[in-house]
């Protein structure tokens, strides 16, 4: 029987409770969709719903990811100390704790109309599948980046009660697009390791070109936010976010020059900052106006 007194630190590390970089990334772009579709500070109850969600999906994809990679990462040296690999836990209870974070969840959409409980049901698969995509395509932070984008069309409708807008969509795609950039840089720490192991990943699709790549997704980024701006009608403070934000980006192209482990993995914590600064700006920009 499990004691689960004594397992609940490692449960906690299981979902990353320690390191909450990954619920950061997810709640960014859910906030700044959250604001688009209110046009200003949402309604309380949602927004809770929506903060707590992020931080139990994101903690039931760490749980999941693990599972996935329960005979992998034992071999690589980041990840070598993980509960799992390390066998502090076994790949039942890690699934467990999976399927525990992923009821709480379910229950808070419950809270929420049906077209956004409806969208649920896609979240929930693609967080359970994306941790396998590794082992099956080349494009698994694509795969991450539309996972953890799909909160997005999920705060259109939690508020609106109807399908998606163009900004909304294009809000959508500006987050699949940042994902992709920063879990390459992510993924670029990792290279040596997945190749010795046959993974996949953009890291190693990209090849010689991936600074390059992460660059002009990192510009496209920063262009799809400024047509957002133009869309929206935002004003002079968010555009001055925008501008502060991608000195991160540039920032992160300087970490990742020589493609050092550790640098890379300093570029995709940067991130956080990105997305903290545009949002701020945003919240800014709807509360002068």
């Amino acid at each position: 029987m499990i004691n689960l007194r004594k397992q609940f630190p490692h449960y906690l590390k299981l979902i990353r409770f320690d390191r909450p970089i990954g619920s950061y990334l997810l709640l960014w772009p859910t906030l700044i969709a959250l604001w688009v579709a209110a046009q200003g500070v949402p309604d309380l109850r949602i927004l809770l719903i929506f903060v707590i969600g992020t931080f139990l999906m994101r903690s039931a994809g760490c749980a999941i990811n693990d599972y996935a990679d329960r005979d992998i990462d034992a071999h690589v040296e980041r990840t070598e100390n993980r509960p799992l690999a390390s066998g502090a836990i076994s790949a039942k209870e890690a699934l467990g704790v999976f399927v525990v974070l992923g009821l709480l969840s379910f229950i808070l959409v419950l809270q929420l109309n049906w077209l956004t409980i409806i969208l649920s049901v896609v979240a929930l698969l693609l967080a359970a599948s994306y941790p396998f995509m590794k082992r099956v395509h080349m494009l698994p932070q694509v795969h991450l980046g539309v996972a953890f984008a799909w909160a997005i069309p999920m705060a259109y409708t939690a508020i609106n009660n109807e399908l998606p807008n163009f900004s909304n969509w294009l809000i959508f795609i500006t987050a699949v697009i940042w994902t992709t950039a920063y879990d390459t840089m992510y993924g670029m720490a990792d290279r040596e390791d997945d190749l010795k192991l046959g993974l996949k990943s953009t890291a190693i699709l990209f090849g010689d070109n991936d600074r390059l790549i992460v660059g002009l997704m990192q510009l496209t980024v920063v262009i799809l936010l400024a047509i957002l701006g133009a869309l929206e009608s935002f004003g002079f403070i968010y555009y001055v976010s925008l501008f502060f934000a991608s000195i991160f980006f540039v920032y992160q192209q300087y970490l990742i020059r020589e493609r050092d482990r550790k640098l890379c993995f300093r570029a995709f914590l940067n991130n956080n900052w990105f997305g903290m600064v545009v949002f701020i700006g945003l919240a800014l920009d709807y509360f002068l106006q």
